[in-house]
């Protein structure tokens, strides 16, 4: 077994003076930001506030998105990447900005072939919600995304030796009045000493507000109540360094709710949208199936809110437990409940035995003649016959922020006149409109690659003029 991989955050004593793009965040966006600026001969620096690195994107586990791949043919898969356009649109409730979805959906094949090139390789295939065709790639082993393309991206910066700072938080963005564009950054260290660095630009990879209670009680104050499935630096931080220069916020009332969160315990767990994809179905306290286990998320979410009991178990066998690796982990932690038989499940989770039975002898006949008359599933069908059998108690969480700073598909940080601010860009779930009023699962990673490498790519020419 290979060593286990640690990256040695810089001590702020090797802070310098300047360089030519501040980075903030280190998660998925800030990442690949950072990488693809230094191949093409920037020196870039990262600055993140949390001790950890990696953000929400450490928390990911079904794949990322991406039609027309070479990784898609070698599975039979024909894709077209209109058509991840149109379902993505039509998930997003046709409020996605459309400039931004088109350049996402035209350039997810570049990002998992760039992503290749720099060994960090998604091999298999599964499907997320109001998908059509396997588009979620992920590592062949079926290990979660978020850590796996984390650690990849950090041995790669590890090698480029590039500067990534922990607990720094940067707490201003500087603007040269004169030639109105960024000049410079103000940030605090862990002993909140303040420093001044000088830089030509600066990208905003500093996630979503998943996690703040003021943002919540400001924009959605309906959802103040529900848990969330972000980690606990996910407060917006962003949107106050952009709005401080004039920066516009969009559709920041639009916060996407997750079906199958885990939370009987003080620690929240969300369960990948990959466990239905594999085969899971949903089942409510009478036993029964109540939707379509793969329509939107909004869908499912809201589906499960309606219920009596505000929550949902979901029900699978050992066909989907060998298929998602990150079940293992869920299992270790106590968070699967398992039985040798379905009577013996039914009992563990207070339903009644038969009626499961006959839930489960509906769906295998589903899957045997795909036709699921029930609900209309047509992704992600499994059956579920081998034991052991399993279950995992969820209800809906707040898990990712669709609003957020208004930029283009350049990713240039527009001001409230729709201006471009020089120096100024932003990648990832900081950034609002991609995603319409639901995001697609598998669509935040591809999101952060995507528009991460042309944050870097839109900096690098901005230097160059």
């Amino acid at each position: 077994m290979a060593d286990k991989f640690y990256f040695e955050p810089y001590k702020i004593e090797q802070l310098q003076a300047s360089y030519d793009v501040a980075i903030i965040g280190a998660g998925g966006a800030g990442l690949t930001a950072a990488l693809q600026a230094v191949e093409l001969g920037l020196k870039p620096v990262v600055f993140e506030k949390m001790e950890r690195l990696g953000g929400n994107t450490n928390r990911a586990s079904s794949g990322m998105n991406a039609s027309e791949t070479s990784v898609q043919l070698k599975h039979g898969v024909i894709d077209d990447f209109k058509d991840f356009y149109q379902e993505t649109y039509v998930g997003g409730g046709k409020l996605n900005d459309p400039k931004l979805l088109e350049y996402f959906a035209s350039h997810t094949s570049q990002a998992i072939a760039w992503l290749q090139e720099q060994g960090i390789r998604l091999d298999d295939l599964t499907i997320t919600g109001a998908m059509s065709k396997p588009r979620t790639h992920r590592p062949a082993s079926t290990a979660p995304i978020g850590a796996f393309m984390i650690t990849n991206l950090l041995k790669q910066l590890q090698q480029k030796q590039v500067a990534i700072f922990n607990q720094t938080k940067v707490i201003e963005l500087m603007m040269d009045d004169a030639k109105q564009k960024i000049c410079g950054i103000k940030l605090e260290d862990a002993d909140q000493k303040i420093h001044q660095v000088e830089v030509k630009a600066v990208i905003l990879a500093s996630g979503g507000f998943g996690a703040s209670q003021e943002l919540m009680n400001k924009y959605r104050p309906d959802l103040a109540h529900y848990k969330t499935t972000n980690h606990e630096g996910a407060t917006g931080d962003g949107l106050a360094l952009a709005t401080a220069l004039g920066a516009q916020l969009r559709d920041m009332d639009l916060i996407q709710i997750h079906p199958t969160v885990q939370q009987d315990n003080p620690h929240v767990y969300l369960i990948g949208e990959a466990v239905r994809g594999e085969g899971a179905i949903l089942i409510n306290q009478d036993a029964k199936r109540f939707v379509n286990e793969l329509a939107t998320r909004k869908i499912v979410s809201n589906a499960i809110s309606a219920l009596e009991q505000k929550s949902a178990y979901l029900i699978f066998g050992e066909e989907v437990f060998k298929r998602v690796q990150a079940l293992a982990f869920y299992a270790h932690i106590g968070l699967v409940i398992q039985a040798q038989s379905i009577s013996q499940l039914a009992k563990q989770i207070n339903v009644d035995a038969t009626k499961l039975e006959n839930t489960l002898t509906t769906w295998n006949q589903a899957v045997d003649s795909n036709n699921d008359s029930q609900f209309g599933r047509t992704t992600g069908l499994r059956v579920i016959k081998q034991a052991p059998y399993y279950a995992i108690h969820i209800a809906p969480a707040i898990h990712y922020t669709m609003g957020g700073i208004h930029a283009d598909q350049y990713t240039r940080v527009l001001d409230e006149n729709g201006t471009p601010i020089a120096g100024l860009y932003a990648a990832g779930e900081v950034v609002g409109g991609l995603h319409g009023n639901n995001r697609i699962g598998g669509n935040s990673i591809a999101e952060t690659v995507v528009f991460g490498r042309q944050a870097a790519i839109q900096v690098a020419r901005y230097l160059q003029n």
